[in-house]
């Protein structure tokens, strides 16, 4: 979380900074699965729920192969659908959760998958965190996931402050242009699996001079004094998250 002091142009001006860091450190930063078009990332990204990148990346040529487009989709069976993505897990409701988000998509949108927040999750199966990617790696709509690991780093570094996704989407989005939501996202993503992690390696951090986390604890432990806790994520219900700017 910011220093009391911190203004929100500080705190803006602070995790600008952080980003262009990070984008620096991490230049082949980008969306881990395999994807050519919307429809792919999208059925890909509801997927990779409680799972790993790269086996749903081992998953998905032959499903992608078998059903081209939305149509072929919501003509599948969850008894067809089920064996083809059971290692990724939960397979018996991403199986429902898949055909749904195919059939809505031709009963509403012609088969095409829709370049807005709104549209995709009213889909079975999306919400932000999944709209979000569809948006910035494959429609050009600025968008910024927030998983696990983006939720981790920004609240440790104290870029933002709260448990919630969607309020920490909202405070990244606030500090961040536009056209960098999506590769900040990317970043933060790839700095908590390399660095960052829940155990995180600090002095192998390039943002560490501008970290709370490091700055609070581990720089007043290995100063002799003692170490500050960090203030708990704010849990109050989040703002309501505005449109991105175009």
């Amino acid at each position: 979380m910011p220093p009391a002091d911190e203004t929100t142009l500080a705190l803006t001006r602070r995790a600008r900074r952080i980003n262009r860091i990070l984008a620096e450190t991490y230049p082949d930063a980008h969306c881990e699965l395999d994807f050519t078009d919307p429809l792919e990332l999208l059925v890909a990204t509801i997927l990779s729920a409680q799972s790993t990148d790269a086996r749903v990346n081992m998953v998905t040529p032959a499903l992608f192969k078998r059903y081209r487009d939305a149509r072929a989709l919501a003509k599948a069976t969850t008894a067809e659908l089920e064996p083809q993505i059971h290692s990724t897990g939960f397979f018996r409701a991403k199986s429902k959760s898949l055909i749904g988000m195919a059939e809505a998509l031709v009963a509403r949108h012609g088969g095409k998958v829709p370049a807005a927040m709104e549209a995709l999750v009213e889909l079975p199966g999306v919400g932000r965190k999944t709209a979000n990617v569809v948006l910035g790696h494959a429609l050009g709509v600025p968008g910024l996931p927030v998983d696990r690991h983006v939720l981790r780093v920004s609240n440790r570094i104290g870029i933002a402050e709260s448990d919630d996704p969607v309020a920490v989407e909202q405070q990244l989005c606030d500090a961040m242009p536009p056209a960098r939501w999506t590769r900040t996202s990317d970043t933060l993503i790839l700095h908590g699996r390399r660095i960052c992690r829940p155990t995180p390696l600090c002095d192998e951090c390039v943002v560490r001079e501008h970290c709370d986390y490091f700055r609070l604890v581990i720089s007043r432990a290995r100063s002799g004094k003692a170490p500050r806790a960090p203030r708990q994520p704010n849990t109050r219900a989040p703002k309501t998250v505005r449109k991105p700017r175009r």
